[in-house]
């Protein structure tokens, strides 16, 4: 694992050799969409486990088969789990298999193609977010943009604190979120080279709604 500082958010980049071999079939081109789907869930489960290792914790008392004793529950928590559709949509059973009582919300967006700003088409948050720790999921941290505008979308609604989750991120990406976010950490799987002339990470693994859902 890779921390970086950067302002008071942090940049988690998990090398874990599961996530990293995971994602090495995510970047290739030939991987199918059937396994392309199941990978991004794993590793979203993975990077999941590492987004939450600093949840606070309390001991409670538990009746074991032999004896009672005291033993840790996280402590009075709640989450909110808001994936960035359509892209960040395919991460998110790998954050609920992980803590299924959060509540979800949905954060409609998409990249205008010519001026790579982000377009905002529908948001669905939950109603006690004021209450909540909120994760925001996207694949893809490339630009930034929409990210950012997501993250302001979870924090107007009031999110006590949020963690953004994405699989891989580009320099200009994770600029751009402490630019507009610095109390923000980023957690990935790799922060990729850069960007090319049309806004893609490269190397990247491509344009992720793409391939989790066979469309072009």
């Amino acid at each position: 694992m890779t921390v970086t500082e950067t302002h008071t958010g942090q940049v988690i980049e998990v090398k874990h050799p599961l996530v990293q071999h995971k994602l090495s079939y995510l970047r290739d081109k030939n991987t199918p969409t059937v396994h392309f789907r199941k990978l991004v869930n794993e590793i979203t489960l993975l990077l999941t486990y590492e987004a939450t290792k600093d949840l606070p914790t309390e001991d409670v008392e538990v009746e074991t088969p032999l004896e009672v004793g005291r033993f840790p529950h996280i402590s009075g928590k709640k989450v909110a789990v808001c994936p960035i559709l359509r892209a960040g949509v395919g991460m998110l059973d790998g954050v609920l298999s992980l803590i299924s009582s959060a509540r979800v919300g949905f954060i409609g967006m998409y990249r205008d193609e010519e001026t790579l700003e982000p377009v905002q088409y529908y948001v669905k948050l939950p109603l006690d977010l004021n209450e909540r720790d909120a994760i925001v999921l996207d694949p893809m941290l490339a630009t930034g943009h929409s990210s950012a505008a997501a993250v302001a979308a979870v924090k107007d609604a009031g999110a006590q604190s949020v963690t953004l989750v994405c699989i891989v991120a580009a320099p200009p990406g994770v600029e751009y979120i402490h630019e507009q976010h610095p109390d923000v950490h980023i957690v990935c799987a790799a922060v990729d080279r850069g960007l090319n002339d049309r806004g893609f990470i490269v190397p990247g693994l491509g344009d992720a709604g793409d391939r989790l859902y066979g469309t072009k």
